[in-house]
């Protein structure tokens, strides 16, 4: 296929922070508000004349510094993240946003505030609670937590409005994303599609780490390419695959698998479009900030949810994903030494493989995917096993 006319670009704003859009959004007077997880709507990070920035750490080289202070058993993601801000790479930030997600973040975050990683006057970091269940009572904690910790916080500091209307404003664009990225991973669906999952990963990184006013241009202008896009005659791919699991915020992952020959056509990760990027319906007569959080909570599919019903969810969720967007097999992903995920993983694999009836790979990485060549190994015979399941179905039905 013709290479897209901004890919190249796009892969540039993921190779640092602070990226070229970021920094032209500051100038501009752009206040940029780090987060790390999607438990702090990032639709409230953008009012006013805030922009969020997904936090990531790239080409992290040695995490030595930050394995001293949370140790070699904690999630390389967290350290990664706390190494990175360490050597500076968070200093254009005004203020870091974080979540009681997991307690490796939490070791991540509080280092933050007490390292004094960021010399900006005005900078400061907040943590927030976040429930494990859905019931009024949480729901009522998680909205007082995102008010007075967050939406409170940047008025006082930043004299940002927070107000009802200011929020269905940055809704708006909020759903502008992601009903372009929606309609965008619709095309994985087509047995030839005009998309990679490479590509695509890419283009939704991006909706992340950038500033939506900004980076939507270049949205608008992709979609359109991609509606006249057209295919390669013969597919290079001999499979596909769904990916569901935890945090991946790195595209190369992606390219390793679809380099071995499966064509990633669904997500269903940290980072990635499901959950993330579904529209947020707003009614005129009930507060906003209310429903955006009853939203986000509902359609999250974090493994820090204990309750039966969302085991069942991210279970049925994996499924009609898979079965949706026709792959033919599942590859289950944790980082290392994530707890929540590690769980997860170890159950639900064996779920989606023996009550679905899924072909799954199981796997758990390091953060940069340093154990690449044993990932390719298996990522290879994974796809082989597929492609002579689908060539002895379909000697089967002659």
């Amino acid at each position: 296929m013709k290479d897209l006319k901004h890919l190249i670009y796009f892969e540039s704003l993921l190779e640092n922070a602070d990226n070229e859009l970021v920094k032209k959004a500051q100038a501009d007077g752009g206040i940029a508000l780090g987060y790390t997880c999607f438990h702090i709507p990032e639709v409230l990070l953008n009012v006013d004349n805030c922009f969020s920035v997904r936090l990531r750490a790239p080409n992290t080289g040695s995490v030595d510094i930050a394995t001293y202070y949370m140790s070699n058993y904690t999630c390389e993601f967290a350290r990664a993240l706390l190494e990175r801000a360490i050597e500076g790479g968070y200093q254009f930030l005004d203020a870091m946003i974080g979540v009681d997600a997991c307690s490796m973040m939490n070791r991540s975050m509080e280092h933050f505030d007490i390292l004094q990683v960021n010399n900006k006057p005005n900078f400061f970091v907040t943590h927030t609670d976040m429930p494990y269940k859905i019931t009024d009572y949480t729901l009522d904690s998680y909205v007082k937590q995102m008010r007075l910790r967050v939406l409170d916080r940047i008025t006082e500091v930043f004299g940002v409005d927070t107000s009802d209307a200011a929020i269905r404003k940055a809704v708006e664009q909020h759903n502008e994303v992601c009903r372009i990225i929606s309609e965008i991973s619709e095309m994985r669906k087509a047995q030839n599609p005009v998309i990679t999952g490479y590509e695509f990963h890419v283009l939704n990184l991006v909706t992340y780490t950038c500033p939506k006013a900004l980076i939507l241009p270049y949205l608008r202008e992709t979609l359109e390419e991609l509606r006249t896009r057209e295919p390669d005659e013969k597919s290079p791919f001999r499979a596909r695959v769904a990916i569901v699991g935890s945090e991946i915020d790195d595209p190369s992952l992606t390219k390793l698998i679809e380099g071995c020959g499966a064509l990633v056509v669904s997500d269903r990760y940290c980072f990635g479009s499901t959950p993330g990027r579904e529209v947020i319906e707003l009614k005129d007569d009930e507060d906003a900030l209310r429903q955006i959080c009853l939203h986000y909570m509902e359609v999250s599919e974090c493994a820090r949810y204990i309750s039966d019903e969302k085991v069942l969810q991210r279970r049925v969720t994996a499924d009609r994903l898979a079965r949706e967007f026709n792959a033919e097999g599942v590859i289950y992903e944790q980082m290392k030494y994530c707890d929540y995920w590690g769980f997860e993983r170890a159950l639900a694999s064996h779920v989606l493989a023996e009550e679905y009836g899924w072909p799954v790979l199981s796997i758990d990485r390091l953060y940069n995917n340093g154990n690449s060549g044993q990932l390719r190994t298996r990522v290879q015979a994974f796809v082989e096993s597929l492609e002579i399941k689908r060539i002895h179905k379909e000697e089967g039905n002659k």
